[in-house]
């Protein structure tokens, strides 16, 4: 399946100060991207039939662009913003979406966070004040510094608390070694005690600069009525001949030699959480829709291969699933299972027969329209309300300075085909295996051989 994916490498060439309009629907709603002097890219998309807007400002900031130092700084930072403007306290900044019934809030992932408001549409202008206000004025006080601190720590607590959430963070270091990539978005308790004001408000103006912005805004609006409102709210940033920094792109820079292909987390739990996957694709590569219904076929819902073998046929485990995690330059495919202790080397080996049998046979037309079903279901169903519509236009202009319409997405799952499928698991699924596994074993020789011979 190849298919033009206009993925695009860099943001589609569009002189500052103009306008493009890059899909009409035929509801009378229209997808528009305009370019601002400074580089800040705006986004709009008019539902007509929507009561509420949706705002995002999305900044090409997150946990892969911290040196070691600066573990969680990201996130960190994500937090203190709210603590206070130039011109509104932390309880002005709630007061002030709480009035309206809104919602403010924000979000950290490893490559972009993300702050923005969902109103209602008479209040647009207050939504993309607070979130223009929070991002671009913030004081980051010492006393908040510290306050948010604790808060932080409170977090990485309670993410130890949780072993599946524990797990994903031990597996993203299995897989992909000593380098941002692999470290968990919250940072260390450590890296967060040692995190200074100075290192994070320096990491913030750095960092934050009107050219990794993108200002995405979904629901009953006009794009002029943004455009104006985002004149207003950035004021003399908008300035200079500045251009939007580029998607993300190249190679992971990986410290291959230092990474542990199988990491064990102690816990006392009464289940074994485990997770196996493999390297991948990164999200500009144009199998990543093969990709999408691999996995959906794999491990996505009740009738997916793992979930049928090692829950329906063999009652091994409660939750079985499969996952793909794609950044710039690498990716990976994942397979979860919740199990109790003594079951996991039946476990681990019903897993490698269905992935030794996917890798050798690929997987059936019926399992392939089950998967494009989930994909297009998910799709079009994931698209129901302006919150979600935001964050679609948001992550197309950062990632890929371009837009694929949900029919031409359509399009591309359906082009899929069982060769296709076949290439690709024949591809991925004999890569070597990486792993992490949560639960009440002391030492990694605790574990049953076919977990070690499936690392091996």
């Amino acid at each position: 399946m190849t298919g033009n994916l206009r993925s695009g490498s860099a943001v589609e060439r569009q002189r500052s100060g103009t306008t493009r309009v890059l899909e009409r629907r035929a509801d009378g709603g229209a997808l528009r991207r305009s370019v601002l002097p400074g580089g800040l890219r705006v986004v709009t998309e008019e539902l007509p039939g929507s009561r509420s807007a949706s705002v995002g400002l999305w900044v090409g900031v997150g946990s892969r662009d911290e040196s070691a130092p600066q573990a969680g700084a990201a996130h960190y930072l994500e937090h203190l913003l709210f603590k206070g403007t130039s011109s509104r306290s932390a309880t002005d900044i709630a007061e002030a979406a709480d009035l309206v019934g809104g919602e403010l809030n924000a979000f950290t992932a490893k490559e972009q966070t993300c702050y923005y408001a969902h109103m209602l549409d008479v209040d647009l202008p207050l939504a993309i004040d607070l979130v223009t206000d929070v991002v671009l004025n913030a004081v980051c006080a010492l006393e908040h510094h510290e306050l948010e601190r604790g808060v932080v720590l409170d977090e990485i607590a309670m993410r130890d608390d949780d072993p599946e959430d524990v797990l994903h963070d031990e597996f993203a270091t299995a897989i992909l070694g000593d380098n941002p990539l692999g470290r968990p978005v919250l940072g260390s308790v450590g890296s967060i005690e040692a995190m200074s004001r100075s290192r994070l408000y320096g990491f913030y103006r750095r960092r934050y600069t009107v050219p990794r912005m993108v200002l995405a805004v979904a629901g009953n609006v006009t794009h002029s009525r943004v455009l104006r409102l985002a004149r207003a709210a950035f004021g003399p940033l908008l300035a200079g001949d500045a251009e939007p920094v580029a998607p993300r792109g190249g190679i992971l820079s990986a410290a291959r030699g230092t990474r542990r292909r199988l990491v064990l987390s102690t816990a006392d739990t009464e289940q074994a959480h485990l997770m196996l996957g493999v390297a991948a694709i990164s999200r500009h590569d144009p199998r990543r829709f093969t990709l999408g219904v691999l996995n959906a076929a794999l491990g996505g819902g009740m009738s997916s291969r793992l979930f049928q073998e090692i829950r329906e046929r063999r009652g091994l485990a409660y939750s079985v699933y499969s996952s793909v995690a794609q950044y710039a330059d690498t990716g990976n495919l994942s397979f979860y299972a919740g199990c109790h202790p003594e079951r996991l080397a039946e476990v681990v080996s019903v897993l490698r027969t269905v992935l030794r049998s996917v890798a050798a046979d690929g997987l059936t037309e019926a399992e392939i329209a089950r998967g494009k079903g989930q994909l297009r279901g998910g799709l079009v169903l994931g698209l129901e309300d302006t919150s979600s519509r935001m964050v679609r236009i948001g992550k197309a202009e950062l990632n890929y300075g371009a837009h694929l319409t949900v029919d031409e997405q359509l399009a591309l799952i359906d082009a899929v085909t069982a060769e296709d499928v076949a290439t690709l698991a024949a591809d991925l699924l004999r890569r070597p295996v990486s792993g992490a596994i949560v639960g009440p074993y002391a030492h990694a020789d605790d574990l049953p051989a076919e977990l070690h011979e499936v690392i091996a």
